[in-house]
């Protein structure tokens, strides 16, 4: 696992899902009016027979990936992360999961990566696609890790949901990096007693790591889980992490009502287990404009919070430890 700041590479799945299609005839893309800014521009240009544009209409898009994958295609679906999940729930319902169809939908922007407000901000969509049955959950943590879950989503049967930041995305993991749809990794710790666990998927991955870093190095032990499959979650592997630990953090991109807080509680709830749990995530509110570092630090997902919500749950007083902010080159990425 590298160090941050990170270096960054564009459009990993734009490459991997071209190449995948290249090995995979019935693969399908479809896109709906931002082919640019999904990395389909890269599919389109290369196969633009198997591309198809459904314009501004979601729900369409969404019969249309339907009756496609009914007869026998693989379909990615990509838009932005609301317009996939909040705008058309009904047709993904009833035309996507309810039949147990092989389409995946890619939602770009989750969460406060996005500058645009509510109306761009999928702060809800795990939540969504948590409640549809036959629905599988992915959310990558870096470029090594996209690649990885393209190939794994293609070969998987059935309907999934990818979240997916736009822009330059970090490279974090090394090549041989261990990525399946069953399992969660530990990337720290994981080996004995610790006084915290933190449980994070996605773009809280380097804050997670980043306030594990700040804590160890004020006499704290601290595990880290990265949990890129939300559902089917990974209980046992985050159960085993929490049984040995005195608190359990989660950090998600995401309301903090219906996510993978949500999925780890009922997680340990379903084991009787006994560990005080806090969930880092957005309050139960809609976020307002503005760029990916000050909505992470308004609203609570930075290293900084993170750091403040382990130390403070464990009562180790005042004050609490100043995670180092990172000074990020050109073409890096490093935590909030």
């Amino acid at each position: 696992m590298r160090e941050p700041p990170y270096p960054t590479v564009l459009k990993p799945y734009g490459e991997a899902l071209l190449e995948e299609a290249r090995r995979r005839p019935e693969l399908l893309c479809l896109g709906a009016d931002l082919t640019r800014q999904t990395e389909t521009d890269i599919f389109r240009d290369a196969l633009p027979e198997r591309f198809f544009n459904a314009g501004m209409a979601e729900a369409n898009m969404i019969g249309i990936a339907g009756g496609l994958a009914r007869a026998g295609h693989t379909v990615f679906v990509n838009t932005f992360g609301v317009f996939c999940t909040r705008r058309c729930y009904d047709q993904i319902a009833m035309a996507i999961a309810y039949p147990a169809l092989n389409v995946k939908l890619i939602g770009f922007m989750p969460g406060l990566s996005s500058p645009g407000g509510p109306s761009h901000q999928a702060i809800e969509d795990v939540a969504l696609m948590r409640s549809l049955p036959n629905m599988l959950i992915v959310e990558p943590s870096d470029a090594i890790e996209i690649r990885q879950a393209v190939a794994a989503l293609a070969a998987h049967r059935g309907p999934a949901y990818m979240r997916l930041k736009r822009g330059e995305i970090p490279v974090i993991h090394e090549h041989d990096h261990p990525f399946d749809l069953q399992h969660a990794q530990l990337l720290v710790g994981g080996r004995a007693r610790s006084d915290a666990c933190l449980v994070a998927a996605g773009m809280m991955i380097p804050p997670a790591l980043a306030a594990a870093r700040t804590l160890s190095e004020h006499g704290l032990a601290v595990t880290v889980v990265n949990s890129p499959v939300i559902k089917p979650l990974d209980a046992a592997t985050i159960v085993s992490a929490a049984r040995a630990s005195r608190l359990v953090v989660t950090a998600e991109n995401h309301t903090v009502v219906g996510g993978l807080g949500s999925a780890v509680a009922e997680a340990l709830a379903q084991h009787a287990l006994a560990v005080p749990l806090v969930r880092v995530g957005i309050a139960d509110v809609f976020a307002e404009s503005g760029s990916r570092e000050f909505l992470f630090t308004r609203y609570g997902l930075d290293t900084q919070n993170i750091v403040r919500a382990v130390w403070s749950a464990l009562g180790r007083g005042q004050p609490v430890p100043r995670a180092p902010v990172l000074e990020t080159p050109p073409g890096a990425y490093a935590p909030v």
